[in-house]
């Protein structure tokens, strides 16, 4: 691996434009700290990344941009990197994306060094920490055909509310999505990319926030996207509910049963691909119907949906039985390898942890996420302080203290259809992972499938899965396929020059 002090020059350090002191009460995990809140800040330098074997030339800002309340003061500071290829002359064209992961609470690290930015965290080709931590360029990165923007919400990473100024304003569905939308207004203003297409991407919670911001920048701010990119997304409000939820989690069960090599050969011999479009149908034609009669299936009926559901989940008749054929996805993550004395990750199955006994009906930890904070933590430190040069004793909030966070009414979903319906230019992309067991890939499709009731934008959706998990950019084969699948959709989702947008 290239070292990362070989990837960047030493970055000056301009001065600061506006810094305040904040004491931060952060909670128990979070010490609180006597430190420089810049408020109005950036950090520049020219750097170079080689994708698809092309040199791309790009300016590197990251900094802190406020937020504005109604009386145009400063509430909040809101730390960004902002990438933009320096050889282009005419932005009119050029996509301009902003990135946002989810929580509520994390930062975008996940997806700045480990999916579309011009670097990428050391790890292995499935994903697995490595040492000695670091980074190296990117070969996949959208850079070349996209700016992209990297947005840090109110307490993660180095974003913060300012001092008297209550941080729960900032917390929850809404007040979410209505802060961000003018931090983005203020962006493409300062940055003078009104005409430049603009799409949003957010994964996990970040899908609730994407989903919302379309509607809110369309009908407040007046500004009109190209795209939404929804990575592992929830449901927005699209819940199945009722004895559908736990009955989609079955093909995760299935692929993640198959990973694992605990299916029953008349299906571990078979590709996954090949099969799992009939754990799906079964899903839908048989499973669900049979569940909704709760107490009332008939017992013959039961005993055959229990046998095809333990055999899709890789589990025993008596397990499915016990748990009245719906199974919690929690008690599966225990029960699928018990016999081997090991459990599967929760946000990628594909990792497997060991728990102090083999008993009881939940895991001690997920395997996955402890892998990533092994080797995202150090890196993204290493990549803003050393490499970028950010200059601040500030703690970077990996997961920040975002709690209380007011989940309802969450209709981010019904927002998104609405924005494309007023929008015929604004398409959808979804990305989801088959080993995902946060936000499954299944319940992901009914998601897409029910956001459009009346089936008339279903030709502006598109829906792309990975073998991998709610960071399927983690590994490397799904790494180049699912940049590959964003740099598709930009370009479909930019109209020719001139074109209308009109419904004919």
């Amino acid at each position: 691996m290239t070292s990362p002090q070989s990837l960047f020059p030493r970055v000056p350090h301009p001065p600061l434009v506006l810094c305040l002191h904040v004491r931060l009460q952060a909670g128990a995990p979070h010490q609180a700290q006597d430190v420089e809140v810049p408020v109005d800040t950036t950090w520049t330098a020219e750097h170079t990344v080689t994708i698809g074997g092309e040199t791309v030339p790009y300016t590197t800002t990251a900094g802190f941009q406020p937020v504005w309340d109604s009386n145009g003061e400063a509430i909040a500071s809101v730390f960004y990197t902002y990438y933009e290829r320096s050889d282009v002359d005419d932005r009119s064209r050029r996509p301009l994306v902003f990135s946002f992961n989810g929580g509520p609470g994390s930062a975008s690290v996940w997806m700045h060094i480990g999916y579309t930015g011009p670097r990428f965290l050391s790890i292995d080709d499935e994903g697995f920490p490595v040492q000695p931590y670091g980074f190296e360029e990117n070969p996949h990165s959208i850079l070349d055909v996209a700016d992209i923007v990297y947005v840090d919400p109110v307490n993660t990473g180095f974003s913060r509310p300012l001092e008297g100024v209550n941080p729960q304003r900032f917390f929850g569905v809404y007040e979410d999505i209505n802060y961000l939308a003018g931090w983005i207004e203020t962006f493409v203003t300062r940055q003078a990319r009104w005409e430049s297409p603009k799409f949003l991407k957010g994964e996990s919670y970040g899908t609730n926030r994407v989903a919302g911001l379309a509607n809110r920048l369309q009908s407040s701010h007046w500004m009109y996207l190209n795209g939404v990119i929804l990575v592992s997304p929830t449901g927005m409000g699209v819940d199945a509910g009722g004895p559908a939820t736990p009955a989609l989690y079955l093909p995760h069960y299935a692929a993640t049963a198959w990973y694992h090599d605990a299916l029953d050969p008349s299906l571990q011999n078979r590709d996954l691909d090949e099969w799992l479009h009939e754990v799906e149908e079964f899903v839908i034609e048989e499973y669900i119907p049979a569940v909704a009669r709760g107490g009332f299936l008939p017992e013959d009926r039961r005993q055959a949906i229990a046998e095809q559901v333990a055999l899709y989940s890789g589990t025993s008749v008596d397990f499915v039985l016990n748990n009245n054929l719906t199974l919690p996805i929690g008690r599966w993550r225990k029960e699928l390898l018990r016999d081997r004395g090991q459990t599967v990750g929760r946000l990628d199955a594909r990792y497997k942890g060991i728990d102090r006994d083999d008993g009881g009906i939940s895991y001690d930890y997920d395997p996955a996420l402890t892998a990533w904070n092994h080797s995202f933590t150090p890196a993204i430190n290493i990549y803003l302080r050393d490499e970028l040069g950010i200059d601040t004793d500030l703690r970077y909030f990996i997961f920040g203290p975002t709690s209380p966070w007011s989940r309802s009414p969450d209709n981010t979903g019904e927002n998104l259809r609405s924005a494309m319906a007023q929008n015929p230019f604004l398409n959808v992309m979804i990305q989801a992972g088959y080993y995902d067991g946060g936000t499954d890939y299944f319940s992901a499709k009914y998601t897409m499938w029910n956001m459009d009731p009346s089936g008339r934008l279903q030709d502006r959706f598109r829906f792309e899965t990975y073998r991998s998990g709610h960071m399927m950019y983690l590994r490397q084969e799904d790494l180049e396929s699912s940049n590959r699948h964003i740099r598709e959709f930009l370009e479909a989702s930019i109209p020719p020059a001139g074109e209308p947008a009109i419904y004919r």
